[in-house]
């Protein structure tokens, strides 16, 4: 720690957004063992500054793209008390444990691992009603006492906002970068500003943003129609640093077939160029 970080070091980390030596040393000491019986290569966390934007399908998409593309990957479903990823795939039924007690994660029908809340309940409607230090340490359990088998890429899932599950996984888990999704609408700037200083704060690289309801292509004609209003997410990346990876378009079919528990099977380009990001990740380019 330098004279200046002596200074002005107030020792508690928890409430500080400095990067100092003795910051990275305890944000080192919070990471979650994975189990020895475990693979996870890359850490992916899909995030949002506000609810509603669409955080779920596009880790669906995310899995499902990377999937197609040869790497074996897994859902982690950090989004307790709003699991919906069990459903957008049509996957339910009891968790089962090894020998080692660890949780058998559910596996769709092409092969993706995933662990969620709603697993775990008797009914799927039934509300999830836990304070956030429970809700955090299901977190954690779902990553260390679970039984990932040989995973390139993990997705997380994760609530909106900066509270309680985001700092978790930042902590706590080993998150090689983040997916930032937002809508074009007004509260676009705070959107993305909110998600972007958090994740600079917690040192977690952001891999870029993807702008989901972006328009609405008429059948017909094929014009783009900007429901939401004209977007403003390039300025917004432009202004962060930060690239932008996709827009993904209002699609009734796209709705569908979440609904009937069919994600896997969604057609569409529009994360192609995010999915190659990644795979250069993987292979360290």
């Amino acid at each position: 720690m330098s004279a200046n970080e002596v200074e002005t070091c107030t020792h508690n980390c928890s409430t500080c957004g400095e990067n100092c030596s003795s910051r990275t040393q305890e944000q080192e000491s919070f990471l979650e063992a994975l189990h020895p019986l475990s693979s996870v290569k890359k850490v992916i966390g899909v995030v949002s500054g506000k609810g509603g934007v669409g955080k779920s399908l596009v880790t669906s998409m995310m899995a499902v793209k990377m999937n197609g593309k040869g790497y074996r990957t897994a859902i982690l479903d950090a989004d307790i008390t709003g699991p919906s990823i069990p459903k957008a795939f049509g996957v339910s039924g009891d968790i089962g444990l090894t020998e080692e007690k660890l949780m058998v994660p559910a596996v769709t029908s092409t092969g993706i691992q995933i662990m969620s809340a709603n697993l775990l309940l008797d009914h799927e409607d039934d509300p999830v009603i836990w304070r956030g230090p429970v809700i955090a340490g299901a977190v954690k359990q779902f990553w260390s006492e679970t039984l990932w088998k040989d995973i390139d890429f993990m997705f997380v899932d994760m609530p909106p906002g900066t509270g309680d599950v985001p700092l978790t996984v930042f902590q706590s888990l080993p998150v090689d970068g983040i997916i930032i999704v937002t809508s074009p609408q007004e509260l676009v700037s705070m959107i993305v500003a909110k998600a972007v200083n958090m994740a600079r704060k917690m040192d977690i690289p952001i891999v870029g943003i993807v702008e989901n309801m972006s328009y609405l292509e008429c059948p017909d004609c094929g014009k783009k129609i900007s429901v939401f209003g004209e977007s403003r997410i390039d300025e917004e990346a432009e202004a962060h640093g930060i690239p932008v990876l996709a827009r993904i378009p209002i699609d009734p079919k796209t709705a569908a077939m979440v609904d009937e528990g069919a994600a896997e099977y969604l057609e569409g380009d529009w994360l192609d160029g995010a999915a190659e990001k990644l795979a250069r990740m993987s292979a360290g380019v």
